[in-house]
């Protein structure tokens, strides 16, 4: 069969869905990326010819559902306190038509019309049997349901978007809103499955937290790195323990929203460690001087250097996250400012990590004190529970299947639910 994938213009999301796409060639089916142009040399650097639809996009939005404008400053925390761990089934208890709102017309600016006509006139020429969407890429649905395609989500995180709709039932509906007059101008008609997918892959651990309702397959996360050499530094024997501090592939352009960098390293400088920091310059730029236990690095492949680790300290990513889960590494997470984590993932994986005993959930960026990661770095370092607790998880998630093991699953499932060409 024909398959089409459709990322979010992010080289992190990209990555995620790299190993699936291997996958399905392996197994001889066609396959095809198709996305914004900003990430054309990533597709090609994962081993497939990009198709570009859409424009480029020359800022991302500020999108952060449910912000408040008195939400717009870090919040000052009081010597010895520490933020309670928020959960991820909670992001719905207050003002969630608000964040639905926010989160559709967030969706729109990454699913605009020129997005959705390209893929339309790509599916109506290719004539993929199935469409593999990233979960925040809503053209893609759209687009499969305007030519009768088998369609189906990549989860990114979270099923945040069902949590909310499920909520606001009785109160509207923002992503039909926005979605039904697009489909009505190509003579279809919105349903769920344009909301939700026909059926939803997803790569997150059956331990996490996600609302009832959806057709979710689930399939092992595998480490996908992009072209990297492994430095000189690494093949050498350790000294003493080694903690990664990083803020992941989508968080490199300082947008503010994320733990400030001089802070992070404040924090880790008195630790008996040797602490690998992965920023770039740009979040070098407010740093006057570097401790003595970091080295910084621009980029390294997490899945090379996190088995030499005792512990990750990162922003809650599910590429950084699932990476860690693989090399059995203890998590410590500072999801990005709080008016939106709960969103994108950071929570749902805090609340599994420390529920499993396998990681902390630190605190988010506005409430972070440098005092709160050292003391929990310091003890995730010290109490071997959280490395034990890691490598069961670690052993639990290689029962999961496998991308190649869901390929028969999805050849049936594009059986049952393709209503258009199948040209296989």
């Amino acid at each position: 069969m024909k398959v089409l994938f459709v990322p979010h213009a992010n080289r992190a999301h990209l990555h995620i869905m790299a190993p699936l796409a291997w996958a399905l060639r392996t197994a001889g089916h066609e396959v095809r990326i198709a996305s914004q142009p900003e990430i054309a040399d990533a597709i090609m650097a994962a081993g497939f010819v990009p198709t570009e639809v859409g424009q480029v996009r020359t800022a991302m939005p500020d999108f952060y559902p449910g912000r408040r404008a008195d939400e717009a400053q870090p919040i000052v925390m009081a010597p010895g306190d520490r933020q309670e761990m928020p959960l991820q089934q909670d992001l719905s208890r207050d003002g969630a038509l608000e964040k639905l709102s926010r989160a559709s017309w967030g969706f729109a600016l990454f699913s605009t019309e020129a997005m959705i006509a390209d893929l339309v006139d790509l599916i109506r020429a290719w004539q993929p049997d199935l469409v593999l969407w990233d979960s925040m890429v809503y053209a893609a649905p759209v687009a499969a349901k305007v030519c009768g395609v088998a369609q189906a989500r990549i989860m990114m995180g979270p099923d945040a978007i069902t949590q909310l709709r499920q909520a606001t039932r009785d109160e509207g509906d923002p992503l039909r809103d926005w979605l039904a007059p697009v489909l009505e101008g190509y003579g279809s008609r919105f349903d769920e499955d344009v909301a939700v997918g026909q059926w939803s892959i997803d790569p997150m651990p059956p331990w996490q937290w996600r609302p009832e309702g959806p057709h979710f397959v689930p399939i092992r996360p595998i480490p996908f790195n992009p072209p990297a050499r492994i430095p000189d530094w690494l093949r050498q024997p350790q000294e003493r323990p080694r903690v990664c501090l990083t803020l992941g592939e989508s968080h490199r352009n300082g947008r503010g929203t994320e733990a400030p960098t001089s802070d992070l390293l404040d924090a880790v400088s008195g630790i008996d460690a040797e602490v690998i920091a992965t920023f770039n310059a740009k979040q070098l730029a407010t740093v006057d001087r570097l401790p003595s236990n970091v080295r910084v690095v621009d980029f390294v492949p997490l899945s090379v250097l996190l088995p030499t680790c005792s512990a990750v300290v990162h922003h809650g990513g599910a590429g950084t996250f699932s990476t860690a889960l693989d090399c059995a590494v203890p998590q410590l997470i500072i999801p990005g400012t709080h008016w939106g984590f709960q969103w994108w993932g950071p929570v749902a994986h805090a609340n599994g990590l420390q529920q499993q005993g396998a990681g902390r959930f630190v605190a988010d960026a506005d409430h972070l004190t440098k005092e709160a990661l050292a003391e929990d770095l310091a003890l995730v370092l010290k109490d071997p529970s959280f490395r034990e607790n890691s490598e069961r998880l670690r052993r639990e998630i290689t029962g999961v299947p496998t991308p190649n093991d869901i390929i028969p699953v999805l050849e049936k499932l594009t059986r049952e639910y393709g209503a258009g060409p199948t040209t296989s």
